[in-house]
Protein backbone atom coordinates (compact mmCIF):
# COMPACT_ATOMS: atom_id res chain seq x y z
CA UNK A 1 0.00 0.00 0.00
CA UNK A 2 2.86 2.04 0.38
CA UNK A 3 2.90 2.91 -3.24
CA UNK A 4 -0.73 4.34 -2.99
CA UNK A 5 -0.47 6.47 -0.22
CA UNK A 6 2.95 7.91 -1.54
CA UNK A 7 1.18 8.54 -5.14
CA UNK A 8 -2.14 10.18 -2.89
CA UNK A 9 0.46 12.01 -0.72
CA UNK A 10 2.36 13.41 -4.34
CA UNK A 11 -0.90 14.82 -5.52
CA UNK A 12 -2.48 16.48 -2.27
CA UNK A 13 0.79 18.45 -1.66
CA UNK A 14 0.95 19.33 -5.47
CA UNK A 15 -2.55 20.73 -4.78
CA UNK A 16 -1.21 22.52 -2.04
CA UNK A 17 1.55 23.53 -3.47
CA UNK A 18 -0.33 25.43 -6.26
CA UNK A 19 -3.25 26.85 -3.89
CA UNK A 20 -0.38 28.37 -1.13
CA UNK A 21 1.24 29.93 -4.24
CA UNK A 22 -2.52 31.09 -6.07
CA UNK A 23 -3.69 32.50 -2.39
CA UNK A 24 0.33 34.23 -1.35
CA UNK A 25 -0.27 37.73 -1.87
CA UNK A 26 3.15 39.36 -2.73
CA UNK A 27 1.92 42.68 -1.18
CA UNK A 28 1.29 40.96 2.42
CA UNK A 29 4.54 40.69 4.27
CA UNK A 30 2.77 38.16 6.83
CA UNK A 31 0.83 36.14 3.72
CA UNK A 32 3.14 33.13 5.04
CA UNK A 33 1.72 33.59 8.80
CA UNK A 34 -2.00 33.46 7.59
CA UNK A 35 -1.35 30.16 5.81
CA UNK A 36 0.65 29.11 8.73
CA UNK A 37 -2.98 29.36 11.23
CA UNK A 38 -5.18 27.95 7.44
CA UNK A 39 -3.28 24.81 7.83
CA UNK A 40 -2.90 24.69 11.37
CA UNK A 41 -6.65 24.90 11.27
CA UNK A 42 -7.26 22.14 9.51
CA UNK A 43 -5.02 19.98 10.87
CA UNK A 44 -6.77 20.83 13.97
CA UNK A 45 -10.00 20.20 13.32
CA UNK A 46 -8.46 17.11 11.35
CA UNK A 47 -7.03 15.79 14.14
CA UNK A 48 -10.20 16.34 16.56
CA UNK A 49 -12.74 14.61 14.65
CA UNK A 50 -10.50 11.87 13.67
CA UNK A 51 -9.46 11.11 17.63
CA UNK A 52 -13.23 11.08 18.44
CA UNK A 53 -13.75 8.52 15.46
CA UNK A 54 -10.77 6.12 15.96
CA UNK A 55 -12.55 6.33 19.88
CA UNK A 56 -15.84 5.26 18.99
CA UNK A 57 -14.72 2.82 16.32
CA UNK A 58 -11.79 1.07 17.61
CA UNK A 59 -12.64 0.26 21.50
CA UNK A 60 -9.32 0.08 22.75
CA UNK A 61 -7.82 3.12 21.34
CA UNK A 62 -7.12 6.35 22.65
CA UNK A 63 -4.88 8.73 22.30
CA UNK A 64 -2.15 9.89 24.79
CA UNK A 65 -1.03 13.76 24.77
CA UNK A 66 2.63 12.65 25.88
CA UNK A 67 2.92 11.81 22.21
CA UNK A 68 3.33 15.30 21.14
CA UNK A 69 6.53 15.63 23.14
CA UNK A 70 7.64 12.04 21.97
CA UNK A 71 7.14 12.91 17.79
CA UNK A 72 8.10 16.66 18.78
CA UNK A 73 11.76 16.15 17.19
CA UNK A 74 10.14 14.89 14.40
CA UNK A 75 7.54 17.67 13.99
CA UNK A 76 10.20 20.53 14.89
CA UNK A 77 12.11 19.37 12.19
CA UNK A 78 9.55 19.75 9.80
CA UNK A 79 8.56 23.01 11.26
CA UNK A 80 11.87 24.64 11.61
CA UNK A 81 12.45 23.42 7.75
CA UNK A 82 9.14 25.35 6.53
CA UNK A 83 10.15 28.17 9.04
CA UNK A 84 13.59 28.67 7.22
CA UNK A 85 11.75 28.41 3.67
CA UNK A 86 9.86 30.94 4.89
CA UNK A 87 12.33 33.51 6.27
CA UNK A 88 14.78 33.04 3.19
CA UNK A 89 12.26 32.76 0.66
CA UNK A 90 14.02 36.04 -1.11
CA UNK A 91 17.32 34.67 -0.88
CA UNK A 92 16.40 31.19 -1.81
CA UNK A 93 13.90 32.70 -4.37
CA UNK A 94 17.32 33.84 -6.32
CA UNK A 95 19.78 31.64 -5.80
CA UNK A 96 20.26 27.71 -6.96
CA UNK A 97 18.00 26.44 -4.10
CA UNK A 98 15.10 24.58 -5.82
CA UNK A 99 17.52 21.80 -6.79
CA UNK A 100 19.24 21.59 -3.40
CA UNK A 101 15.58 22.10 -1.35
CA UNK A 102 14.04 19.38 -3.27
CA UNK A 103 16.46 17.36 -3.00
CA UNK A 104 15.48 16.48 0.57
CA UNK A 105 14.45 12.97 -0.54
CA UNK A 106 17.80 11.77 -1.41
CA UNK A 107 19.20 12.63 1.76
CA UNK A 108 16.27 10.32 3.36
CA UNK A 109 17.32 7.30 0.86
CA UNK A 110 20.57 7.95 1.81
CA UNK A 111 20.25 7.95 5.63
CA UNK A 112 17.54 4.98 5.46
CA UNK A 113 19.82 3.38 3.50
CA UNK A 114 23.03 3.59 5.80
CA UNK A 115 21.60 3.91 9.35
CA UNK A 116 18.47 2.13 9.32
CA UNK A 117 19.83 -0.92 7.10
CA UNK A 118 16.56 -0.62 4.79
CA UNK A 119 17.40 -2.07 1.51
CA UNK A 120 16.52 -1.06 -2.51
CA UNK A 121 16.70 -3.23 -5.46
CA UNK A 122 18.35 -2.16 -8.79
CA UNK A 123 15.04 -1.40 -10.53
CA UNK A 124 13.83 0.57 -7.57
CA UNK A 125 16.97 2.80 -7.85
CA UNK A 126 16.91 3.51 -11.69
CA UNK A 127 13.00 4.62 -10.97
CA UNK A 128 14.39 7.09 -8.01
CA UNK A 129 17.35 8.17 -10.42
CA UNK A 130 14.22 9.25 -12.77
CA UNK A 131 12.23 10.87 -9.81
CA UNK A 132 14.86 12.78 -8.44
CA UNK A 133 16.40 13.64 -11.99
CA UNK A 134 12.89 14.91 -12.53
CA UNK A 135 12.59 17.20 -9.71
CA UNK A 136 16.12 18.39 -10.93
CA UNK A 137 15.44 19.28 -13.94
CA UNK A 138 12.33 21.19 -13.27
CA UNK A 139 14.38 23.01 -10.63
CA UNK A 140 16.73 24.16 -13.14
CA UNK A 141 14.20 24.92 -15.78
CA UNK A 142 12.16 27.29 -13.06
CA UNK A 143 15.13 29.30 -12.11
CA UNK A 144 16.52 29.45 -15.91
CA UNK A 145 12.49 31.12 -16.21
CA UNK A 146 13.16 33.39 -13.87
CA UNK A 147 16.37 34.66 -14.39
CA UNK A 148 15.22 35.09 -18.22
CA UNK A 149 11.49 36.92 -16.97
CA UNK A 150 13.80 39.42 -14.81
CA UNK A 151 16.12 40.30 -17.82
CA UNK A 152 13.06 40.69 -19.57
CA UNK A 153 12.47 43.20 -16.79
CA UNK A 154 15.36 44.90 -16.36
CA UNK A 155 15.48 43.64 -12.87
CA UNK A 156 18.87 44.43 -11.22
CA UNK A 157 19.41 41.87 -8.72
CA UNK A 158 21.87 42.24 -5.48
CA UNK A 159 24.76 39.60 -5.48
CA UNK A 160 24.41 38.95 -2.13
CA UNK A 161 21.28 37.32 -2.62
CA UNK A 162 22.67 35.14 -5.48
CA UNK A 163 26.18 34.32 -4.07
CA UNK A 164 26.30 35.12 -0.34
CA UNK A 165 26.88 32.43 2.30
CA UNK A 166 22.91 32.73 3.25
CA UNK A 167 21.69 31.93 -0.20
CA UNK A 168 23.57 29.20 -0.45
CA UNK A 169 23.49 28.29 3.28
CA UNK A 170 19.66 28.51 3.57
CA UNK A 171 18.37 26.23 0.39
CA UNK A 172 21.14 23.62 2.12
CA UNK A 173 19.76 23.58 5.80
CA UNK A 174 16.26 22.86 4.64
CA UNK A 175 17.06 20.53 2.56
CA UNK A 176 18.93 18.42 5.20
CA UNK A 177 16.66 18.98 8.10
CA UNK A 178 13.74 18.37 6.10
CA UNK A 179 15.34 14.93 5.11
CA UNK A 180 16.34 14.46 8.56
CA UNK A 181 12.70 15.17 9.20
CA UNK A 182 11.60 12.83 7.05
CA UNK A 183 14.49 9.96 8.27
CA UNK A 184 13.10 11.05 12.23
CA UNK A 185 9.52 9.86 10.79
CA UNK A 186 10.76 5.96 9.92
CA UNK A 187 13.01 5.94 12.65
CA UNK A 188 9.93 6.79 15.22
CA UNK A 189 6.85 4.94 13.10
CA UNK A 190 9.30 1.68 12.93
CA UNK A 191 10.08 1.71 16.89
CA UNK A 192 8.06 3.92 19.03
CA UNK A 193 4.29 5.55 17.79
CA UNK A 194 1.83 3.93 15.40
CA UNK A 195 0.94 5.54 11.86
CA UNK A 196 -2.12 7.41 13.73
CA UNK A 197 -0.38 8.51 16.94
CA UNK A 198 2.29 10.31 15.38
CA UNK A 199 -0.08 11.62 12.57
CA UNK A 200 -2.63 13.01 15.48
CA UNK A 201 0.52 14.45 17.48
CA UNK A 202 2.11 16.23 14.38
CA UNK A 203 -1.42 18.01 13.83
CA UNK A 204 -2.16 18.89 17.14
CA UNK A 205 1.11 20.37 17.37
CA UNK A 206 0.78 22.40 13.91
CA UNK A 207 -2.51 23.47 15.52
CA UNK A 208 -0.61 25.33 18.13
CA UNK A 209 1.61 26.56 15.81
CA UNK A 210 -0.97 27.98 14.24
CA UNK A 211 -2.40 29.52 17.39
CA UNK A 212 0.92 31.12 18.16
CA UNK A 213 1.15 32.59 14.86
CA UNK A 214 -2.44 34.44 14.95
CA UNK A 215 -1.45 36.22 18.44
CA UNK A 216 1.46 37.32 16.78
CA UNK A 217 -0.75 37.97 13.97
CA UNK A 218 -3.44 39.62 15.54
CA UNK A 219 -2.65 40.81 18.99
CA UNK A 220 1.07 41.99 18.29
CA UNK A 221 0.95 43.02 14.75
CA UNK A 222 -2.22 44.67 14.53
CA UNK A 223 -3.31 43.07 11.83
CA UNK A 224 -6.84 41.81 10.48
CA UNK A 225 -7.50 38.09 9.63
CA UNK A 226 -11.33 36.89 7.94
CA UNK A 227 -11.33 33.78 7.42
CA UNK A 228 -13.14 33.45 4.26
CA UNK A 229 -10.78 35.95 3.07
CA UNK A 230 -8.29 32.61 3.25
CA UNK A 231 -10.14 30.18 1.25
CA UNK A 232 -7.57 29.52 -1.09
CA UNK A 233 -5.35 29.28 1.31
CA UNK A 234 -7.94 26.73 3.25
CA UNK A 235 -7.72 24.67 0.17
CA UNK A 236 -4.20 24.44 -0.21
CA UNK A 237 -4.56 23.62 3.75
CA UNK A 238 -6.77 20.91 3.34
CA UNK A 239 -4.70 19.21 0.47
CA UNK A 240 -1.68 19.88 3.13
CA UNK A 241 -3.80 17.97 5.90
CA UNK A 242 -5.01 15.24 3.29
CA UNK A 243 -1.25 14.48 1.83
CA UNK A 244 0.17 14.36 5.98
CA UNK A 245 -2.65 11.70 6.97
CA UNK A 246 -1.45 9.26 4.09
CA UNK A 247 2.06 9.96 4.32
CA UNK A 248 2.62 8.84 7.58
CA UNK A 249 1.65 5.73 6.65
CA UNK A 250 3.72 5.56 2.93
CA UNK A 251 6.71 6.55 4.97
CA UNK A 252 6.13 3.90 7.66
CA UNK A 253 5.83 1.22 5.27
CA UNK A 254 8.77 1.83 2.62
CA UNK A 255 10.84 5.16 3.87
CA UNK A 256 13.62 4.22 1.60
CA UNK A 257 11.70 4.99 -1.83
CA UNK A 258 8.32 6.58 -0.67
CA UNK A 259 10.30 9.86 0.13
CA UNK A 260 11.60 10.53 -3.37
CA UNK A 261 8.35 9.61 -4.98
CA UNK A 262 7.15 12.13 -2.62
CA UNK A 263 9.05 14.70 -2.85
CA UNK A 264 7.72 14.81 -7.06
CA UNK A 265 4.73 16.87 -5.47
CA UNK A 266 6.53 19.79 -7.25
CA UNK A 267 5.91 18.23 -10.46
CA UNK A 268 2.51 17.17 -9.69
CA UNK A 269 1.94 20.78 -8.78
CA UNK A 270 2.48 21.29 -12.87
CA UNK A 271 -0.09 18.61 -13.74
CA UNK A 272 -3.10 20.44 -11.81
CA UNK A 273 -1.69 23.41 -12.54
CA UNK A 274 -2.89 22.25 -16.25
CA UNK A 275 -5.95 20.88 -14.67
CA UNK A 276 -7.42 23.63 -12.79
CA UNK A 277 -6.01 26.84 -14.24
CA UNK A 278 -5.87 25.41 -17.61
CA UNK A 279 -1.81 26.50 -17.60
CA UNK A 280 0.07 25.56 -21.04
CA UNK A 281 2.40 23.74 -20.35
CA UNK A 282 6.10 23.70 -22.38
CA UNK A 283 8.24 21.00 -23.88
CA UNK A 284 10.50 20.77 -21.29
CA UNK A 285 7.67 20.76 -18.84
CA UNK A 286 6.44 18.07 -20.22
CA UNK A 287 9.17 16.15 -20.40
CA UNK A 288 9.81 16.34 -16.84
CA UNK A 289 6.44 14.84 -16.56
CA UNK A 290 7.10 12.06 -18.58
CA UNK A 291 10.48 11.50 -17.08
CA UNK A 292 9.00 11.52 -13.27
CA UNK A 293 5.76 9.84 -14.39
CA UNK A 294 8.03 6.80 -15.92
CA UNK A 295 10.10 6.66 -12.42
CA UNK A 296 6.86 6.54 -10.35
CA UNK A 297 5.01 3.67 -12.85
CA UNK A 298 8.63 1.52 -12.60
CA UNK A 299 7.79 1.43 -8.87
CA UNK A 300 4.36 0.84 -9.26
CA UNK A 301 5.04 -2.29 -11.26
CA UNK A 302 7.64 -3.42 -8.54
Amino acid sequence: MWFIFSLITALAWGGSDLFSKMGTNPRDKYSHWRMVIMVGLVMGIHAIIYTIYKTNTEPGFVYEPINMLKYLPVSFMYILSMTIGYAGLRYMELSVSSPICNSSGAVTVLLCFFILGQTISVIQIVAVICILGGILLLSLYERHMDEKERLRRKVVIDKKYQISFIAILLPILYCIIDGLGTFGDALVLDNWLSEDQANISYELTFLLCAIGAFIYLVFIRKQKFNIWNERVKGAGALCETAGQFFYVFAIADNAIVAAPMISSYCVMSLVWARIILKEKLTKPQYAVIAVTAVGIAILGME
